[in-house]
């Protein structure tokens, strides 16, 4: 039965299966082309389509494209390091400015310049052979005993949680791993890399999709690597830095005490914040709060008050979301619509003069933002006395053009986020991003009856104004916050599953869907009744002390 199928501007018909590739190969001489979307489902290149279809080819400005991209890359550096220094383990982790870092298990091993020329003349020859990369389908127990012969004993503590009966193995050249991805035909199609000394690890970086396709500047963030780097030192100590481990110790010391053991890193956060508050108490006077999407702003603006309150200092909180100019002279984003995420949608100069004056004693009255009217309105009258800070949060919150009026001294800047270094083995890290994209999902369903499709809709325009606004403050703080709870991807399992998996094939979201699901679905189902009221994770689940304050 012959078949249709439409793409890069044509229309053909077929008698027989075809592959992508086979489409493609001709005009695409660069390989510029990581992926398609057939009927709206990511496939490979080597994918074979039979049936009527509308194609649409993928390059690197596509975020589903980069994610094959870099599994592939970090299959072929796993390739090398094992090439080079076959008795050596290596851990993926993302880390500073969008690379993925390179740790190196073995504690006598240090990561030198010598071992980096080493292993990058490897990836390079790889690259250079094109080699073929073959994708195997084997039974569960087929790929146990594989997964030993290789040494991947990561690997075989997850497949007891792998619902599926068979694994999707690759071999490359005789090495064999598997990257929780589909991967590209070949090594060769893998043009764009960069491998750099960043001790006591190294650091890759490869192409973005919101960078057009091209590896972004190196940025070094220190605080934002020492949190990481404190956050995976503590996820290994109490066996939290896999999700194999996750689910070992939910097993072993049960719910209840697992979830006190990670609430108990966040109380043990906010003491620390407490103590550098009060003891410079005398000049701080604004409480700035700031972090991206999802990252729990709120339950943790209530939590630092509290703590704060318990050491005799009394604070008021001011949302940056109030002062909003009207919708009609806010400027319009790349859709047409008002950017809210811009800095130029509020009304910095009555922020600035609403601080001083509370900051000089004098009583305010503050704006409130209707978004039913989509203009502000009277809200409260305040005034605070003097050693009585202000906490305000919001997206510009760290950003001091937000504040130009008030002293640097006299501002305290906390960034907030996920932190983590979680992994599904150690060569296939878990996102921050995907995580922070679950927590919304679950939250916009629950509190404004949002269905997954719509949070998805919207999320590239979040990430651009994250990557616009809030990233490069973190740096500037004087606090990271990690509001990473190690159980809260088991809790939050049984609320996203259903609404992921509502989502139809035939959308253009059910391939991020379909990524969530397969991240989600190795974590063992945990009860949620025994989250405390005040954790950040009410924020998302319901339940919260705070829903009212």
């Amino acid at each position: 039965m012959s078949f249709t199928l439409k793409y890069l501007g044509k229309e053909e018909t077929f008698d027989k299966k075809v592959s992508l590739l086979e489409l493609v190969r001709d005009i695409d001489p660069e390989r510029k082309y990581i992926a398609a979307k057939v009927n709206n489902r990511v496939r490979e290149l080597e994918y074979e389509v039979y049936y009527d279809a509308e194609i649409e080819f993928l390059d690197l400005t596509n975020s589903d494209a980069v994610k094959i991209y870099e599994a592939t890359l970090r299959f072929i550096v796993a390739m090398a390091f094992h090439r080079c220094y076959p008795d050596l383990s290596i851990r993926f982790s993302y880390n500073v400015s969008r690379c993925v870092s390179i740790h190196l298990l073995d504690n006598k091993s240090k990561a030198n310049t010598a071992m980096l020329l080493r292993v990058k003349r490897e990836i390079d020859e790889i690259i250079e052979k094109d080699l073929e990369m073959r994708r195997l389908i084997v039974p569960n127990e087929l790929a146990r005993t594989i997964y030993k012969e290789w040494g991947y004993k990561d690997k075989i503590e997850m497949l007891q949680y792998r619902p599926e009966k068979t694994v999707h193995l690759y071999e490359c050249a005789g090495f064999q791993d598997y990257m929780y991805s589909r991967l590209l035909p070949s090594t060769g199609y893998v043009k764009k890399y960069k491998l750099r000394l960043y001790t006591p690890d190294f650091l890759l970086q490869y192409p973005r999709a919101e960078e057009g396709g091209e590896i972004p500047e190196f940025k070094d963030a220190p605080t934002y690597g020492r949190v990481l780097a404190e956050s995976h030192d503590w996820s290994k100590t109490v066996g939290a830095d896999t999700v194999g481990s996750i689910n070992a110790t939910i097993k072993e010391l049960g719910t209840v005490e697992f979830i006190n053991l990670c609430e108990s890193y966040h109380n043990r956060e906010l003491c620390e914040l407490g103590e550098m508050i009060q003891d410079d108490i005398d000049n701080i006077r604004l409480i700035c709060i700031a972090g991206p999407s999802s990252s729990g702003k709120t339950t943790f603006a209530n939590r630092l008050r509290i703590e704060l309150l318990s050491r005799g200092i009394h604070s008021v909180r001011i949302s940056l979301d109030d002062y909003y100019k009207p919708k009609s002279e806010i400027p319009l984003g790349p859709d047409g619509e008002p950017d809210l995420e811009t800095i130029e949608g509020l009304d910095i100069e009555l922020f600035n003069q609403n601080m001083l004056d509370l900051i000089s004693g004098n009583e305010v009255t503050l704006p409130k933002f209707d978004f039913k009217l989509g203009k502000r309105v009277e809200g409260r009258k305040l005034q605070v006395a003097e050693n009585e800070p202000i906490i305000i949060e919001g997206i510009h919150a760290l950003n001091d053009r937000m504040t130009i009026d008030i002293p640097k001294s006299a501002k305290f800047k906390i960034f907030i986020a996920p932190q983590t270094q979680i992994n599904l083995d150690d060569h296939n890290p878990i996102s921050i991003t995907d995580i922070r994209l679950v927590r919304r999902i679950v939250r916009d369903s629950k509190f404004r009856g949002s269905p997954a499709e719509e949070t998805l809709s919207m999320w590239a325009s979040v990430r651009r104004g994250e990557f616009k606004w809030i990233y490069d403050t973190q740096e500037g703080a004087d606090y990271v916050y990690n509001s990473l709870l190690s159980y809260e991807l088991p809790v939050m399992k049984k609320y996203a599953m259903p609404l992921l998996t509502k989502i139809d094939k035939e959308s253009v979201y059910w391939p991020a869907a379909q990524r969530l699901v397969r991240m989600l679905k190795f974590f063992i189902d945990m009860e949620d009744k025994w989250v405390p009221c005040n954790s950040l994770m009410r924020e998302f689940i319901g339940g919260s002390c705070y829903a009212d304050v």
